[in-house]
Protein backbone atom coordinates (compact mmCIF):
# COMPACT_ATOMS: atom_id res chain seq x y z
CA UNK A 1 0.00 0.00 0.00
CA UNK A 2 1.14 3.23 -1.05
CA UNK A 3 1.07 5.16 2.16
CA UNK A 4 3.19 8.61 1.25
CA UNK A 5 1.94 12.01 2.14
CA UNK A 6 3.17 15.29 0.96
CA UNK A 7 3.47 18.23 3.76
CA UNK A 8 4.83 21.28 1.56
CA UNK A 9 7.93 20.42 -0.22
CA UNK A 10 7.99 17.27 1.90
CA UNK A 11 7.29 14.28 1.22
CA UNK A 12 6.97 11.51 3.94
CA UNK A 13 6.89 7.91 3.38
CA UNK A 14 3.80 7.57 5.75
CA UNK A 15 1.38 9.93 7.91
CA UNK A 16 3.27 8.86 11.50
CA UNK A 17 5.45 11.04 13.04
CA UNK A 18 6.68 11.84 16.04
CA UNK A 19 5.65 14.42 18.64
CA UNK A 20 8.15 17.01 19.93
CA UNK A 21 8.99 16.28 23.39
CA UNK A 22 8.38 13.19 23.37
CA UNK A 23 10.92 11.30 21.50
CA UNK A 24 13.98 12.91 22.45
CA UNK A 25 16.21 13.35 19.53
CA UNK A 26 14.92 9.51 17.68
CA UNK A 27 18.31 7.95 19.08
CA UNK A 28 16.53 6.92 22.52
CA UNK A 29 13.91 4.63 20.88
CA UNK A 30 16.45 3.24 18.23
CA UNK A 31 16.91 0.14 20.86
CA UNK A 32 12.93 -0.47 20.22
CA UNK A 33 12.36 0.29 16.85
CA UNK A 34 13.79 0.60 13.32
CA UNK A 35 13.38 4.24 13.19
CA UNK A 36 13.74 4.10 9.09
CA UNK A 37 10.08 3.04 9.36
CA UNK A 38 8.56 6.28 10.67
CA UNK A 39 6.76 9.19 8.02
CA UNK A 40 8.98 11.45 10.53
CA UNK A 41 10.93 12.43 13.79
CA UNK A 42 10.31 16.04 14.91
CA UNK A 43 12.85 16.46 17.60
CA UNK A 44 12.99 18.07 20.96
CA UNK A 45 12.10 21.97 21.21
CA UNK A 46 15.03 24.24 19.90
CA UNK A 47 15.68 27.44 21.17
CA UNK A 48 18.22 30.21 20.41
CA UNK A 49 20.33 29.45 23.49
CA UNK A 50 19.94 26.82 26.31
CA UNK A 51 17.16 26.46 28.45
CA UNK A 52 17.46 24.48 31.93
CA UNK A 53 13.78 24.50 32.26
CA UNK A 54 11.56 24.55 34.96
CA UNK A 55 12.20 22.99 38.48
CA UNK A 56 11.12 19.63 39.36
CA UNK A 57 8.28 18.37 39.99
CA UNK A 58 7.14 19.55 36.28
CA UNK A 59 5.41 15.84 35.21
CA UNK A 60 1.86 14.92 36.56
CA UNK A 61 0.23 11.71 35.86
CA UNK A 62 -4.03 12.53 35.42
CA UNK A 63 -6.75 10.42 34.41
CA UNK A 64 -6.29 9.24 30.72
CA UNK A 65 -3.40 11.52 30.68
CA UNK A 66 -0.39 13.32 31.82
CA UNK A 67 0.09 17.42 32.71
CA UNK A 68 3.71 18.70 31.86
CA UNK A 69 5.82 21.56 32.26
CA UNK A 70 9.14 20.83 31.34
CA UNK A 71 10.27 24.46 30.23
CA UNK A 72 11.69 23.61 26.63
CA UNK A 73 14.96 21.97 28.36
CA UNK A 74 17.37 21.96 25.75
CA UNK A 75 20.99 23.04 24.96
CA UNK A 76 20.59 25.60 22.28
CA UNK A 77 20.74 25.57 18.66
CA UNK A 78 24.46 25.09 18.43
CA UNK A 79 24.35 22.34 20.65
CA UNK A 80 21.65 20.56 18.39
CA UNK A 81 24.23 21.63 14.63
CA UNK A 82 27.36 20.72 16.27
CA UNK A 83 26.26 17.30 18.21
CA UNK A 84 23.11 16.17 17.65
CA UNK A 85 22.11 17.04 13.57
CA UNK A 86 25.90 15.05 12.63
CA UNK A 87 24.24 11.70 13.89
CA UNK A 88 20.65 12.64 12.53
CA UNK A 89 21.17 13.44 8.97
CA UNK A 90 21.52 10.19 7.89
CA UNK A 91 18.67 8.48 8.68
CA UNK A 92 16.26 7.64 5.85
CA UNK A 93 12.79 9.39 7.14
CA UNK A 94 12.24 13.15 7.17
CA UNK A 95 14.03 14.75 10.51
CA UNK A 96 12.19 18.24 12.24
CA UNK A 97 13.14 20.78 14.21
CA UNK A 98 10.86 21.78 16.62
CA UNK A 99 11.35 25.69 16.71
CA UNK A 100 10.79 27.67 20.04
CA UNK A 101 11.55 31.51 21.13
CA UNK A 102 10.60 34.19 23.37
CA UNK A 103 10.66 37.00 20.59
CA UNK A 104 10.36 36.89 16.56
CA UNK A 105 14.41 37.56 16.65
CA UNK A 106 14.80 34.27 18.89
CA UNK A 107 12.77 32.03 16.26
CA UNK A 108 14.43 33.64 12.91
CA UNK A 109 18.08 33.39 14.94
CA UNK A 110 17.21 29.77 14.97
CA UNK A 111 16.01 28.89 11.84
CA UNK A 112 18.97 30.97 9.96
CA UNK A 113 21.37 28.90 11.99
CA UNK A 114 19.51 25.48 10.60
CA UNK A 115 19.05 27.29 7.19
CA UNK A 116 22.42 25.54 6.02
CA UNK A 117 21.48 22.20 6.97
CA UNK A 118 19.96 19.45 5.57
CA UNK A 119 16.90 19.68 7.69
CA UNK A 120 13.48 18.62 5.86
CA UNK A 121 11.47 21.05 7.93
CA UNK A 122 10.82 23.41 10.75
CA UNK A 123 7.88 23.25 13.14
CA UNK A 124 7.36 26.48 14.43
CA UNK A 125 5.86 26.64 17.90
CA UNK A 126 3.62 29.79 18.53
CA UNK A 127 2.84 28.60 22.18
CA UNK A 128 5.17 30.45 23.38
CA UNK A 129 5.40 33.30 25.40
CA UNK A 130 6.17 36.66 23.86
CA UNK A 131 8.10 38.70 26.56
CA UNK A 132 7.95 41.45 24.70
CA UNK A 133 4.09 41.60 25.19
CA UNK A 134 3.62 40.43 28.71
CA UNK A 135 4.25 36.80 28.28
CA UNK A 136 1.07 36.13 26.01
CA UNK A 137 1.70 33.41 23.45
CA UNK A 138 2.47 34.18 19.82
CA UNK A 139 -0.49 31.80 18.70
CA UNK A 140 -3.00 33.21 20.91
CA UNK A 141 -3.96 36.17 18.66
CA UNK A 142 -3.38 36.72 14.52
CA UNK A 143 -1.41 39.63 14.29
CA UNK A 144 1.73 37.55 16.49
CA UNK A 145 1.36 34.46 14.97
CA UNK A 146 1.34 36.24 11.81
CA UNK A 147 4.54 38.14 12.57
CA UNK A 148 6.37 35.06 13.72
CA UNK A 149 5.73 33.57 10.37
CA UNK A 150 5.96 36.25 8.05
CA UNK A 151 10.00 37.16 9.97
CA UNK A 152 10.74 32.92 9.36
CA UNK A 153 9.89 33.24 6.23
CA UNK A 154 12.16 35.58 5.10
CA UNK A 155 15.28 33.34 6.35
CA UNK A 156 13.81 29.49 5.98
CA UNK A 157 13.58 28.35 2.47
CA UNK A 158 12.21 25.17 2.92
CA UNK A 159 8.87 23.95 4.36
CA UNK A 160 7.51 25.63 7.82
CA UNK A 161 4.99 24.16 9.73
CA UNK A 162 3.61 25.72 12.14
CA UNK A 163 2.20 24.75 15.53
CA UNK A 164 -0.98 25.78 17.15
CA UNK A 165 -2.12 26.39 20.71
CA UNK A 166 -5.80 25.54 21.67
CA UNK A 167 -6.37 27.82 23.80
CA UNK A 168 -7.79 30.20 21.74
CA UNK A 169 -11.37 30.77 20.90
CA UNK A 170 -11.42 29.98 17.38
CA UNK A 171 -8.22 28.15 16.24
CA UNK A 172 -9.59 28.14 12.50
CA UNK A 173 -8.89 31.90 12.61
CA UNK A 174 -5.46 31.40 13.68
CA UNK A 175 -4.57 29.44 11.41
CA UNK A 176 -5.66 30.98 8.65
CA UNK A 177 -3.64 33.92 9.40
CA UNK A 178 -0.34 31.87 9.38
CA UNK A 179 -1.33 30.50 5.85
CA UNK A 180 -1.99 34.04 5.18
CA UNK A 181 1.82 35.08 6.36
CA UNK A 182 3.32 31.64 4.75
CA UNK A 183 3.15 28.42 6.46
CA UNK A 184 3.51 25.42 4.17
CA UNK A 185 1.41 23.40 6.95
CA UNK A 186 -0.20 23.75 10.61
CA UNK A 187 0.15 21.25 13.14
CA UNK A 188 -2.52 20.98 15.95
CA UNK A 189 -3.47 20.68 18.69
CA UNK A 190 -0.37 21.57 21.40
CA UNK A 191 -1.47 21.04 24.91
CA UNK A 192 -4.37 22.39 26.96
CA UNK A 193 -3.42 24.56 29.92
CA UNK A 194 -4.18 22.24 32.92
CA UNK A 195 -3.33 22.09 36.49
CA UNK A 196 -3.02 19.49 39.22
CA UNK A 197 -3.33 20.30 43.38
CA UNK A 198 -2.17 17.40 45.72
CA UNK A 199 -5.30 18.04 48.07
CA UNK A 200 -3.22 16.31 50.98
CA UNK A 201 -0.34 18.71 50.78
CA UNK A 202 -2.95 21.51 49.63
CA UNK A 203 -0.41 22.48 47.04
CA UNK A 204 -0.33 22.53 43.22
CA UNK A 205 1.55 18.98 41.97
CA UNK A 206 3.87 21.16 39.52
CA UNK A 207 5.99 23.79 40.39
CA UNK A 208 4.72 25.89 37.92
CA UNK A 209 1.61 25.31 38.83
CA UNK A 210 -0.60 24.96 35.77
CA UNK A 211 0.76 22.49 32.49
CA UNK A 212 -0.12 20.99 29.60
CA UNK A 213 -2.41 18.74 29.78
CA UNK A 214 -1.77 15.61 26.68
CA UNK A 215 -2.94 11.96 26.47
CA UNK A 216 -6.05 10.48 25.11
CA UNK A 217 -8.21 12.90 27.46
CA UNK A 218 -7.39 15.37 24.92
CA UNK A 219 -7.84 13.41 21.44
CA UNK A 220 -12.19 14.41 21.18
CA UNK A 221 -11.20 17.49 21.27
CA UNK A 222 -8.32 17.95 18.94
CA UNK A 223 -10.35 15.50 16.75
CA UNK A 224 -12.56 18.38 16.59
CA UNK A 225 -10.08 21.30 16.30
CA UNK A 226 -8.60 19.58 13.24
CA UNK A 227 -11.79 19.13 11.66
CA UNK A 228 -12.50 23.31 11.99
CA UNK A 229 -9.45 24.22 10.50
CA UNK A 230 -9.71 21.44 7.33
CA UNK A 231 -12.39 23.03 6.60
CA UNK A 232 -10.98 26.80 6.44
CA UNK A 233 -7.40 26.09 4.99
CA UNK A 234 -5.94 24.29 2.17
CA UNK A 235 -2.79 24.00 3.41
CA UNK A 236 -1.70 20.17 5.01
CA UNK A 237 -2.84 19.74 8.50
CA UNK A 238 -1.01 17.50 11.55
CA UNK A 239 -2.78 15.71 13.46
CA UNK A 240 -1.81 15.76 17.33
CA UNK A 241 -3.56 15.13 20.66
CA UNK A 242 -3.98 11.81 22.62
CA UNK A 243 -3.05 9.45 19.44
CA UNK A 244 -2.41 5.90 21.02
CA UNK A 245 -2.84 3.44 17.98
CA UNK A 246 -3.60 2.95 14.60
CA UNK A 247 -7.41 3.39 14.80
CA UNK A 248 -6.63 7.09 16.07
CA UNK A 249 -4.58 7.70 13.26
CA UNK A 250 -7.06 7.03 11.08
CA UNK A 251 -9.84 9.58 13.13
CA UNK A 252 -7.31 12.19 12.60
CA UNK A 253 -6.84 11.34 8.69
CA UNK A 254 -11.01 11.12 7.92
CA UNK A 255 -11.23 14.25 10.02
CA UNK A 256 -8.61 16.54 7.34
CA UNK A 257 -5.87 15.76 8.79
CA UNK A 258 -2.74 14.74 5.92
CA UNK A 259 -0.22 13.51 8.69
CA UNK A 260 -0.39 13.04 12.69
CA UNK A 261 1.92 13.14 15.56
CA UNK A 262 2.15 10.83 18.37
CA UNK A 263 3.31 11.76 21.43
CA UNK A 264 2.13 10.62 25.01
CA UNK A 265 1.82 6.86 23.97
CA UNK A 266 5.46 6.54 23.00
CA UNK A 267 5.80 6.79 27.27
CA UNK A 268 3.66 3.73 27.25
CA UNK A 269 4.46 1.92 24.49
CA UNK A 270 7.79 2.71 22.73
CA UNK A 271 6.53 1.03 19.43
CA UNK A 272 3.33 2.64 19.06
CA UNK A 273 4.52 4.26 16.22
CA UNK A 274 5.63 1.26 14.31
CA UNK A 275 2.31 -0.20 15.18
CA UNK A 276 -0.08 2.26 14.26
CA UNK A 277 2.01 2.19 10.86
CA UNK A 278 1.23 -1.28 10.25
CA UNK A 279 -2.40 -0.73 11.29
CA UNK A 280 -2.87 2.05 9.22
CA UNK A 281 -1.76 -0.61 5.95
CA UNK A 282 -4.03 -3.07 7.06
CA UNK A 283 -7.04 -0.92 7.43
CA UNK A 284 -6.35 0.93 4.20
CA UNK A 285 -6.36 -2.57 2.20
CA UNK A 286 -9.17 -3.72 4.09
CA UNK A 287 -11.27 -0.79 3.08
CA UNK A 288 -10.03 -0.39 -0.14
CA UNK A 289 -8.44 2.83 -0.23
CA UNK A 290 -6.01 3.21 -3.58
CA UNK A 291 -3.51 4.80 -0.69
CA UNK A 292 -3.15 7.17 2.00
CA UNK A 293 -3.84 10.41 0.50
CA UNK A 294 -6.94 8.80 -0.23
CA UNK A 295 -8.23 9.00 3.64
CA UNK A 296 -7.65 12.40 3.79
CA UNK A 297 -10.91 14.51 4.48
CA UNK A 298 -13.00 10.89 3.73
CA UNK A 299 -15.47 11.25 6.80
CA UNK A 300 -18.59 10.78 5.44
CA UNK A 301 -21.79 13.79 7.06
CA UNK A 302 -24.24 11.86 5.68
Amino acid sequence: MDLSVQIGKLRLKNPVMTASGTFGYGEEYADFIDLNRLGGIVVKGTTLLPRQGNPYPRMAETPSGMINAVGLQNKGVEHFVNEIYPRLRNLDTAVVVNVSGSTVEDYVGVCERLAGLKVDAVEINISCPNVKQGGMSFGTNCASAESVVRAVRQVWPGTMIVKLTPNVTNVAEIALAVEAAGADAVSLTNTFLAMAIDVERRRPVLSSVTGGLSGPCIRPIAVRMVWQVACAVSIPIIGIGGIMNGRDVVEFMLAGATAVQIGTANFIDPQATVKAIDFLDDYLTRHKFANARALIGAMELE
